[in-house]
């Protein structure tokens, strides 16, 4: 992410920015957002937005490196309980709807196939060596570690906002999301049960 500005006033623009940018790229993808609507909605100029960012895909790039650190520390994993972990991630996407679009933006304009981001760039490291450790432990199923950790991000985004099925919002009744997280930590729990 760029540099955060030395002053308040100046980080606080920068924060806006941000904040605008994400509603934008979110709502519209990297090749449809409009540098003009962003820098209406922060009440700001280009020229600070390019100041601070350089230009469109290094905000995006800023904005969606930033979602991803979110998710890894907002939604930490528990690989002795990949069960509890999916609806984290079930629970993190009601709250913030715009880090999935985001990342299915990247994934629509920028990397159709293999990893959504280059391997310098991956955060999942410590995610794969915590789900091998519990392999070896003999609490999860045998298998590549990235391939039960993708299975369980995926069955987590089952009624995410990019469902090709149907996609839940937070203001649904907590009943319906309570059924949902039961669904998924008993089916998640089983499809990494080890033999």
């Amino acid at each position: 992410m760029a540099d955060q500005p030395p002053t308040s006033r100046g980080a606080a623009t920068y924060q806006r920015i941000l904040d605008a940018a994400t509603r934008e790229f979110a709502q519209y993808g990297i090749a449809g957002a409009r540098i003009e609507r962003i820098v209406s909605a922060a009440s700001t100029n280009k020229a600070q937005l390019y100041a601070y960012f350089g230009n469109k895909d290094k905000l995006f790039d800023a904005i969606f490196f930033g979602s991803l650190e979110r998710i890894v520390n907002v939604v930490p994993i528990e690989a002795a309980d990949l069960a509890d972990w999916a609806v984290r991630l079930y629970d993190e996407y009601l709250r913030r709807p715009d880090l999935i679009r985001l990342a299915t933006w990247a994934r629509l304009e920028r990397r159709p196939s293999g990893h959504l981001v280059e391997n310098r760039d991956r955060l999942d490291d410590h995610k794969l060596r915590a789900i091998a450790e519990a392999q070896a432990a003999g609490r999860v199923r045998q298998g590549d570690p990235f391939d039960v950790m993708a299975m369980v991000i995926a069955m987590s985004m089952a009624w995410s906002p990019v469902s090709n099925v149907y996609a839940a919002t937070a203001e649904e009744p907590s009943d319906v999301h309570e059924q949902r997280r039961a669904l998924l930590r008993e089916c998640v729990r089983h499809a990494v049960a080890a033999d």
